[in-house]
């Protein structure tokens, strides 16, 4: 696309797109990035060791994975605006939860909340939005819309870590809140009409394999959804763990805190180009090619973090986890909307989503588990690289028996 179509591509979809990028980057405030920079102090005001909190967080993440089944479905039901305000004040309640609980058993209700309205609708939400409502141009559109993502991702962690040496963490919590909240009215302004009315869906909607719209029943009876289900798993599970993991992985490295949240700037940089690369090539060639490829950088930046023990050493790894990340925010939404139509893609994303969730909610717990049992987060590290090659035959197989029906 030329410099002065992108630009009228823009200014003719900026409020639609604006939406998504909005949801992403609120949907920060209910991620693991976030999140687990505040670990220190909630394992120290509840007691914890890392199994304990990373059990935690694991718990009330599966719920939410869980409840995202149902959840996600919604999105074939309501529009954006008038599920996306919701989604939003569940949101910033969540955050409001975390600023003044003080018991431990209310601790994975309110994960439970964070995870499901920021890690899972908000993203949910922008995702089936832009799948929806771009056809031609999906994959540029769901590259646009998770740039509030990576913004949120480069900005908030260093911004917040700065902030906790003169603000308690608690009351970062409820600046977070506020927030979140000032951005519903900006979200109901973008979406004042949408670009596909619910009414209308069916007259935009595209097919998937075999000239069919597939429901999630059909999806999930069907042996691509399963082949395909790891890719959705391991980076959510190991990014997740990667970051949840971030003061412990500092500390053993022998690295300032600081300086690694420092290089998360970097590794979203080039998430950025990752995921505007993924979108561009997937308008191109479609997720067929792409899919069974997309995650070997992934493999080698856990390789890489793994034997390291320098600071630049973990920013070489950081890029090539980056790139990966990147295309993962781009390349699987797409995906279902190719495979499987669009008609119910909501309620197929939803399944998705909630493997991803899932994923997240093994990731941290596992590791943590490992850690205490004393087995290094290096260790660990080198034996994810080898997994996530496992991942890329999977998706291999399954796309090669899949694609003819396309």
């Amino acid at each position: 696309m030329t410099q002065f179509n992108l630009r009228q591509y823009l200014r003719d979809n900026a409020t639609w797109l604006g939406a998504g990028i909005l949801l992403t980057f609120l949907s920060s405030f209910g991620q693991t990035f976030f999140i687990s920079i505040f670990a220190g102090n909630i394992r120290a005001e509840f007691g914890l060791g890392h199994g304990a909190w990373g059990g935690l967080y694991s718990l009330g993440t599966t719920v939410s994975a869980i409840v995202m089944i149902w959840a996600g479905g919604l999105t074939d039901v309501f529009r954006v605006r008038v599920l996306g305000p919701a989604v939003l004040t569940g949101l910033a309640v969540a955050a409001v939860a975390m600023a003044v609980n003080s018991w431990l058993v209310l601790l994975p209700l309110v994960i439970f909340l964070l995870r499901l309205f920021g890690q899972g609708m908000s993203v949910h939400l922008a995702q089936v939005a832009m799948a929806r409502w771009f056809i031609v141009t999906r994959g540029k559109a769901l590259s646009i819309a998770s740039v509030g993502y990576a913004v949120g991702e480069a900005l908030l962690p260093l911004a917040f870590v700065a902030a906790m040496a003169f603000l308690d963490w608690r009351w970062l919590w409820v600046l977070s809140a506020v927030f979140v909240l000032m951005g519903i009215p900006v979200l109901t302004r973008l979406l004042r009409q949408e670009r596909t009315p619910q009414s209308l869906a069916d007259a935009y909607s595209a097919t998937g394999m075999q000239g069919r719209h597939w429901t999630r029943k059909d999806a999930l009876f069907h042996p691509l959804f399963w082949f395909m289900a790891p890719t959705i798993l391991a980076p959510s599970a190991f990014i997740t763990a990667f970051f949840f993991h971030q003061v412990h992985l500092a500390q053993i490295k022998g690295w300032q805190h600081i300086e690694l949240v420092a290089l998360f700037p970097v590794f979203t940089g080039v998430s950025l180009i990752g995921m505007f690369a993924a979108g561009w090539a997937l308008d191109k060639w479609g997720t067929a090619r792409l899919m069974p490829f997309y995650q070997i950088p992934i493999a080698i930046g856990f390789v890489i973090a793994g034997m390291t023990n320098s600071i630049g050493g973990a920013l070489i790894a950081m890029i090539f986890l980056g790139l990966t990340v990147g295309a993962n925010n781009t390349l699987p939404s797409a995906f279902w909307a190719e495979f499987y139509g669009t008609r119910h893609i909501g309620a197929i994303k939803a399944m998705a989503t909630a493997v991803m969730v899932l994923g997240s909610a093994i990731g941290p717990g596992l590791t943590g588990i490992l850690i205490d049992a004393g087995i290094p987060l290096s260790t660990q590290f080198l034996w994810v690289g080898g997994v996530f090659i496992l991942v890329c035959l999977s998706a291999k197989i399954g796309i090669t028996r899949a694609v003819r029906t396309l």
